[in-house]
């Protein structure tokens, strides 16, 4: 497994989409709520906003035991938008 590197912020979304999903444990489902929540944020700039969801993406998976090699992230009922929210205050703000 191999995380997301600067040159992956420019793939096609689908493909975008797949690194995350292999490096991160998250489907297509995640990855669509994660952009549209800071799109709706105001982060319009496509490169800006992969950026952010990957620094998200570190931030949950550094914090994660559920996270490994053969399981996704597991959010809970809520639990993606309370995340999102947590960075959004704690490194957006």
């Amino acid at each position: 497994m191999r995380c997301a590197v600067e040159e992956d912020i420019h793939l096609p979304d689908i493909s975008f989409c797949r690194v995350c999903e292999n490096a991160y444990g998250i489907n297509r489902g995640i990855y669509n709520t994660i952009d549209a929540y800071f799109y709706q944020k105001g982060h319009r700039d496509i490169v800006l906003r992969r950026r952010i969801i990957l620094s998200f993406l570190q931030f949950i998976g550094a914090r994660s035991a559920k996270l490994n090699k053969k399981s996704s992230y597991k959010f809970g009922n809520g639990g993606l938008i309370e995340k999102l929210d947590s960075f959004t205050n704690a490194h957006l703000s």
